[in-house]
């Protein structure tokens, strides 16, 4: 089992930044494929970010390109989640997720996600 802990969310104006960090536990964390996605009020759960354990590779939904950012330190087994230039249509819970043994496909979907975080919630004000 994996146990996945997200901190750093809140409340920022728009235009703003926060880090949102994803604690993993239980495996080892070099083996998971780590991601992030989230969920607004009324709407199904997106993808956001993703990056594989194995080849660097990264993935963005295309509306965070160029002001999200996903790291990764495998010594502190933690995922980041860098958001800057925040906007108000980024309001959600934001969910940490890990694939175990096994890179994310590059069109990322959450059925492909094996653990999931409780979520922590990001609200931008206009």
């Amino acid at each position: 089992q994996v146990q996945l802990v997200e901190s750093g969310g809140g409340l920022v104006q728009a235009g703003g930044s926060l880090r949102l960090s994803c604690a993993a536990s239980g495996r080892t964390f070099s083996s998971l494929a780590m991601g992030w996605f989230r969920q607004a009020p009324g709407k199904k759960r997106e993808f956001v970010a993703a990056k594989n354990w194995s080849g660097g590779y990264t993935y963005y939904t295309d509306s965070v390109k160029g002001r999200f950012t996903i790291s990764r330190d495998n010594v502190k087994n933690t995922v980041y989640l860098q958001m800057n230039s925040l906007k108000p249509e980024d309001t959600a819970v934001y969910y940490c997720a890990a694939r175990y043994g096994s890179n994310w496909s590059p069109r990322v979907s959450e059925s492909e996600s094996d653990y999931w975080g409780q979520g922590t919630q990001v609200t931008v004000s206009s």
